[in-house]
């Protein structure tokens, strides 16, 4: 019989791993900069992630397979699909205080 997961409790560990991924222009994570819009987990510990990227020209297009690559990595993960959408187009105020005050903006 399967182990009962505590998707709220695994859904703070791939927080905490998605604030280990930086983008490659910008010194600050992706969860700070505001490029994950979304972390599903079910019961079945399968993981969407629905995030953006700064453009749709942003040259940092390796991102979603480093999500995907750091968050299947957490053992308790099963499955874990990434998508990009730029449904609302990212903007600056998208950013997190903690992004702001990295980068001069407070």
């Amino acid at each position: 019989m399967d182990e009962i997961i505590n998707t709220e409790v695994l859904g703070e560990k791939i927080v905490e791993v998605l604030k280990t991924i930086y983008d490659p222009e910008i010194p600050v994570d992706i969860y700070e900069l505001g490029l994950i819009y979304d972390v599903f987990v079910n019961e079945d510990r399968d993981v969407k992630i629905l995030m953006t990227l700064t453009s749709p020209n942003c040259p940092a297009e390796s991102l979603p397979m480093e999500v995907k690559e750091k968050v299947q990595s957490i053992d308790e993960v099963h499955e874990t699909l990434v998508e990009i959408t730029f449904d609302p187009p990212w903007n600056q105020d998208m950013m997190s205080e903690v992004a702001k005050l990295e980068l001069g903006f407070l």
